[in-house]
């Protein structure tokens, strides 16, 4: 039997673990356990390979809306063109 809660207190884990570790590294995963969870909580039962499969399509497609949202900007990344020690 899978339960809701243990996918969203795992996404309640990654959301935590992103406030610890910055960097938008866990906050897909997060999105996505929240997602199977809730996808639980409405009634939409199906086996554990399908909410692991759910789980990883939704952290994706999460990941790749905030690294769009929220991603490198331009000018934020300095690239060195000479040495200092070249002086």
């Amino acid at each position: 039997m899978t339960l809701w809660w243990v996918w969203m207190a795992a996404g309640a884990v990654l959301l935590l673990l992103e406030m610890v570790v910055p960097g938008f590294i866990f906050l897909g995963f997060a999105i996505g356990a929240a997602a199977v969870g809730l996808w639980l909580l409405i009634g939409y039962a199906v086996g554990w390979p399908w909410l692991v499969l759910l789980f990883a399509v939704v952290s994706l497609l999460a990941w790749v809306a905030l690294r769009q949202l929220l991603g490198v900007r331009k000018g934020q990344v300095k690239l060195w063109d000479r040495d200092i020690n070249e002086d």
